[in-house]
């Protein structure tokens, strides 16, 4: 099964940015780089410009290791520019990174509530992928339906919000393994709250539609127990 995906161009610009710093060529000559570099993310099928950079490392956090890892596999994809296909390959990437996320709080997290909470997320995502994989596999020959490199593609548009907010959104890292978890896991719901809005809009495959709305009412309401917790709990700065 091919694996489609969205995220190419951050990684090319990093590698560029280093060359810039350690080389003596002209400036012409880095212009020059820069608009080849520029082109041939385009030709990639970045996203519209969508930023993906992966979050900073703060210290050894387990937890933003493994959201470093997920959007690392995020940026090796490319999209094919169907919906259904789409949404697919990238929520069953974006659920990927849940369980890992859960499976460090089920080794390393002491609160209670918390170690359910995860191994609930943890079933219900493997569930989730097992289901999407069959489906995403059977749209690998799909046609086209939209413009993965047009802004203003409303598909396009509202995927690159799902994942620009949740980067913004991400806190540092504290080291308290509980408070990460509830941290990191509270804007990771909320960008696949808003992909899975993408494909209710915007989607065609009848089963995925139905898949993505469970997913908005499951994980509001996670996000809503997650906020709790915080109030109950406070937020380790």
């Amino acid at each position: 099964m091919k694996k489609p995906a969205f995220f190419l161009a951050a990684l090319c610009s990093g590698t560029l940015l280093l060359g810039s710093c350690n080389s003596d060529k002209s400036a012409d000559s880095t212009a020059t780089t820069t608009e080849t570099t520029s082109t041939d993310a385009t030709a990639s099928g970045d996203m519209a410009g969508m930023n993906h950079d992966a979050p900073a490392a703060n210290g050894d956090s387990p937890m933003m290791a493994a959201m470093n890892d997920m959007m690392a596999k995020m940026h090796a994809m490319k999209p094919k520019g169907n919906t259904d296909h789409d949404f697919a390959h990238h929520m069953m990437e974006h659920h990927r990174g849940a369980v890992a996320m859960a499976d460090i709080e089920l080794r390393d997290g002491k609160d209670a509530t918390l170690r359910q909470m995860a191994k609930k997320i943890k079933a219900d995502q493997q569930r989730e992928i097992a289901e999407m994989e069959p489906i995403a596999e059977r749209l690998d020959a799909a046609p086209t339906n939209y413009k993965p490199q047009d802004p203003s593609d409303p598909f396009t548009s509202q995927m690159k919000a799902s994942m620009d907010g949740m980067m913004q959104n991400m806190p540092k890292a504290t080291g308290n393994v509980d408070q990460d978890f509830v941290g990191m896991m509270i804007p990771h719901h909320q960008s696949a709250v808003d992909m899975a809005k993408a494909e209710v809009a915007h989607g065609k495959d009848t089963k995925l539609k139905e898949m993505a709305q469970k997913m908005i009412d499951a994980q509001q309401q996670e996000i809503q127990q997650f906020k709790d917790w915080q109030t109950k709990n406070g937020t380790q700065q």
